[in-house]
């Protein structure tokens, strides 16, 4: 089954830059050669991980990292996406493990060797747990330590590294790390968890600083991810519900970066729920951007609920991934125009997109055919939206390889690679042959 793109495609064109991505916890492993992080720990907490597993050797990437640059080498891409493991980089008493640093140096080079580009992200929710010990997010120092730690990259990456994204998703390590609870540290308070997302928003905005001096030619930015937010009825209280909805999970994380404030929903919370904002930080979380990253994977319908606030409305109607997802390409258009008719963007990367899918491997093939589906559909709807219009610079796969998809644990497959988890095997899926005969058949 094959991925098939108009010839004049705009996706096609030389400058359009094509990657797939990864996330330091998910595949590296090595756990014993950099400092526990919160997703350790919530590892070792009965009941938080649904089949039991952890991190600690996940896709053994540290040790296996020349062979898998070979084989992201060998799809064709343009790009790779991979974050740092903070605590791999900077140990609990403040120095530099040059080990850890040296690692990603050598992938750094090896990357560029190959023409590759290297987009990093510094954080993919992994932090410290020397820094949660001391508050983690909640604890407005944490801001200050991660621009340290930009500072410390930025300085010893150099040239090496095309774009850096100061966060992966604030959503996540906010809302399901602090609200829903499910993500670690696994708490469910909604003060803290707005709290968590303007401390997060600040540390972008002091790493932002930081990396415009220090890392001035690179293409410096955030990676936020939506979701269209629908409502479940067209009954006003629905189309409320839905309107709240999108305010408190999209717009609360890009209007104050592109307008230094934050939704009016939040004159709506109860004051207890409030976060506490300094004088001055809307405008150190306002700079500018080089680009933003946008992950997209799936819709939400939401509901009113008794409370006078909203409810989201599980999907059950086919066709859904294997988390349950609604596949809805449709809404990739939708969020991507509206995006840019809200909100004067930068240049925009499709950072993510995949699905999650029943994958097995026989006679040494994984035909993945719902997930090559999933790729030609979202590709057509990135492509319709720089045909009305909006500059869309790339578009990233996730995930490179099958991983350890957090609270989920391993049974939930991303990758267009399978892994077999045991041999720790990599295999090609259809979906990897797929998107190599794409890229190999554009222009140059």
């Amino acid at each position: 089954m094959n991925i098939t793109l108009n010839a004049n495609s705009p996706l096609l064109q030389p400058n359009f830059v094509f990657g797939v991505a990864t996330a330091a916890f998910q595949i590296e492993g090595a756990a014993e050669r950099r400092e526990p992080c919160i997703w350790d720990t919530f590892c070792a907490t009965p009941g938080r991980i649904k089949d039991g597993s952890d991190g600690l050797v996940a896709c053994d990437h540290v040790n296996r990292w020349r062979d898998d640059v070979e084989l992201i080498a060998a799809l064709g891409v343009d790009a790779y996406r991979l974050s740092l493991s903070w605590g791999r980089i900077i140990r609990r008493d403040g120095s530099i493990n040059t080990e850890g640093l040296n690692f990603y140096l050598q992938l750094l080079d090896a990357l560029k060797a190959r023409n590759i580009k290297a987009f990093v992200t510094l954080y993919h929710w992994d932090l410290p747990q020397y820094l949660q010990d001391n508050g983690g997010w909640l604890n407005r120092d944490t801001a200050y330590k991660f621009a340290d730690y930009a500072k410390v990259v930025a300085q010893a990456f150099g040239d090496r590294v095309y774009s850096y994204a100061t966060l992966n998703e604030p959503f996540c390590s906010a809302y399901l790390s602090y609200e829903a609870g499910i993500h670690a540290p696994g708490v469910q308070n909604r003060q803290q968890g707005r709290q968590v997302a303007h401390h997060l928003l600040l540390a972008h905005g002091l790493a932002m600083q930081v990396l415009q001096q220090y890392a001035p030619h690179a293409v410096n930015g955030i990676v936020l991810n939506f979701s269209p937010c629908h409502p479940a009825t067209d009954s006003a209280a629905d189309r409320r519900a839905a309107k709240m909805a999108d305010q408190y999970h999209n717009h609360w994380y890009i209007q104050p970066l592109l307008e230094g404030g934050y939704p009016p929903l939040l004159d709506e919370l109860a004051p207890g729920d409030k976060p506490v904002i300094q004088d001055g930080d809307m405008a150190i979380i306002a700079q500018p951007l080089d680009f933003l990253g946008i992950n997209y994977y799936t819709r939400t319908v939401y509901r009113a609920n008794s409370k006078g606030w909203f409810s989201d409305v599980p999907p059950t109607t086919p066709p859904l991934t294997e988390m349950g997802w609604e596949i809805y390409p449709q809404g990739l258009t939708e969020i991507l125009l509206a995006m840019h008719q809200r909100y004067p963007l930068p240049p925009v990367y499709i950072t993510e997109n995949g699905a999650a899918m029943a994958d097995s491997l026989h006679d040494g093939q994984v035909a993945d055919d719902d997930r090559v589906a999933y790729f030609q559909q979202h590709l057509q709807a990135t492509e319709d939206a720089i045909n009305a219009g909006m500059r869309i610079d790339g578009y990233f796969a996730w995930s490179l390889m099958d991983n350890f998809e957090w609270a989920e644990g391993y049974a939930k497959r991303f990758g267009i690679v399978y892994v077999d988890y045991q041999s720790q095997q990599r295999t090609l899926k259809h979906s990897a042959m797929a998107l190599r005969d794409l890229f190999a058949g554009r222009k140059k």
